[in-house]
């Protein structure tokens, strides 16, 4: 040292004996701890809310079951489905004729102006015409449904395609095999759409 200040030296960490124990092990990385909290390594956690502070689901009683089970029944769901596709159905043939110029109008004479009464009086038969039809279609998809559902076992696209096929033939089989056909197929495809996107 030419100066003569003494110089400061690190010392060595003395070697482990054979008998020492095992070295520390090394800081756990940053990517194998984010692959236990967000990656495939992740456990899922039941929801309890008694571990949060909340207020426990109390058992339900016997009355609560019956009426899940009597909701989630089949004749429930067809006869839900039957009001739901008679007012659709209603309010769609309402909606068709206030739209139709030929409404109201007598073929024997087709230069006499309806009056408000005629007029009504069509919109109203074609409303109740239309109704009648979508409740007969609603309830029949909806009965079928549940009851495919219920053979399968599964709740997916599937029994919407099954129930449609079976929906749109029986309706079409009345004017031939052909229409019939033709309307498994068309019901079939548009309740597949319709389950696309509602899912």
């Amino acid at each position: 040292n030419p100066g003569g200040c003494p110089r400061a030296v690190m010392a060595a960490p003395p070697p482990s004996a054979p008998g020492d124990p095992s070295p520390p092990p090394p800081p756990l990385q940053y990517s194998v701890l984010l692959e236990h909290l967000v990656g495939d390594k992740r456990r899922p956690r039941a929801w309890d809310p008694a571990v949060f502070g909340g207020i426990p689901c109390p058992p339900k009683s016997e009355e609560q079951k019956m009426v899940e089970r009597v909701m989630e029944s089949c004749p429930f769901k067809a006869a839900l489905a039957c009001v739901g596709g008679f007012v659709l159905g209603g309010a769609f043939g309402i909606f068709t004729a206030g739209i139709d110029t030929n409404v109201g109008f007598d073929p024997k004479d087709p230069y006499r102006t309806p009056t408000a009464k005629e007029v009504l009086k069509d919109m109203g038969q074609r409303g109740i015409s239309y109704a009648k039809n979508f409740a007969i279609v609603g309830a029949m998809f909806s009965c079928t449904e549940c009851v495919v559902e219920s053979y399968r076992g599964k709740s997916d696209w599937k029994n919407s395609v099954i129930s449609g096929c079976i929906t749109g033939g029986a309706i079409g089989f009345r004017a031939g095999l052909k229409a019939g056909v033709i309307g498994c197929g068309g019901f079939a495809a548009f309740s597949a759409a319709v389950d696309y996107y509602l899912r």
